[in-house]
């Protein structure tokens, strides 16, 4: 993490020291900025967004500046990430190049699923280096998982930036570029959200209610995953463990796997992938 230096004179803060600029103050925006202030990250963290209201919670929450327009937000940015939606990244970068202040290097970051470095570097090239990054919105906590992919003119300096910026909010992994959308369909925290609804809802079905099947679905997912991170076992090893032949577990995951659990995950693998490779279209 880079340390501010000293003011040597009266001048505002804002006129000298870049800053970390997000263009799009949405969800995945809000969560990194809360994971960055957890883990004390300090620098100046500037925001462009044409939603006022959104600018306003994340300035009352985290001491982030609004910037009053792209072009400002743009020219005070030592790292920029771009956080918008990726059908809205090719209108957004077209205007950043409209507005000439790109004519410097920067250190470019997507957090757009799905769209390639070609493409960004497409739109606003060189000077601009770029990189890719999918954090999980579970960084707000510092418990995020985050992919990197470069460009290849990024400097071995501007990656060690990257990796150490989202090292702040969780383990960072470097994945081939052309893995980013099977990285983004398996990693996402849905994955446990809608599992963990899942198995509650079942349980309340079959008659276990007043919370009690939350409480139930939550331990069976999350503190087994838990365990199997900390003990280091092998994941077969553990599940034959789990379910003694002819048990209730047993009988549970035969009835899962008969009734299509693994061909159902699989699907939905295959579909949020095809998604991202729309984008990129």
């Amino acid at each position: 993490m880079r340390r501010k230096q000293k003011r040597s004179d009266a001048k505002p803060r804002s006129t000298q020291t870049k800053a970390t600029v997000f263009l799009g103050g949405g969800r995945i925006t809000g969560a990194l900025i809360a994971g960055l202030r957890l883990a004390g990250y300090d620098d100046r963290i500037v925001v462009h967004d044409r939603n006022p209201e959104k600018l306003r919670a994340l300035r009352r929450e985290f001491r982030i500046e609004a910037a009053r327009d792209l072009k400002s937000a743009v020219a005070q940015a030592d790292m920029l990430i771009v956080a918008v939606r990726p059908l809205s990244v090719a209108e957004m970068l077209d205007e950043v190049a409209r507005s000439g202040v790109a004519r410097k290097p920067i250190l470019a970051v997507s957090l757009a699923a799905g769209v390639p470095i070609k493409k960004l570097l497409a739109r606003l090239g060189p000077p601009v280096h770029w990189a890719r990054a999918m954090p999980s919105p579970v960084c707000r906590i510092g418990r995020g998982l985050t992919a990197v992919a470069f460009d290849r003119q990024v400097p071995k300096d501007g990656r060690e930036r990257v990796r150490e910026f989202f090292a702040s909010v969780g383990p960072v992994l470097e994945v081939p570029e052309n893995r980013f959308d099977i990285f983004t369909a398996t990693f996402s925290p849905s994955h446990g959200f809608h599992a963990l609804a899942a198995l509650a809802n079942a349980a309340e079905n079959a008659g276990f209610g007043g919370g009690l099947a939350l409480t139930a679905a939550a331990h069976a997912l999350a503190d087994s995953i838990f365990y199997w991170r900390q003990s280091g076992e092998n994941l077969d090893v553990l599940l034959d463990e789990a379910a003694t032949p002819g048990g209730t577990a047993a009988a549970t995951m035969a009835a899962m796997d008969g009734a299509g659990y693994a061909r159902a995950v699989a699907r939905g693998l295959r579909a949020g992938v095809e998604r991202g490779r729309r984008n990129a279209r």
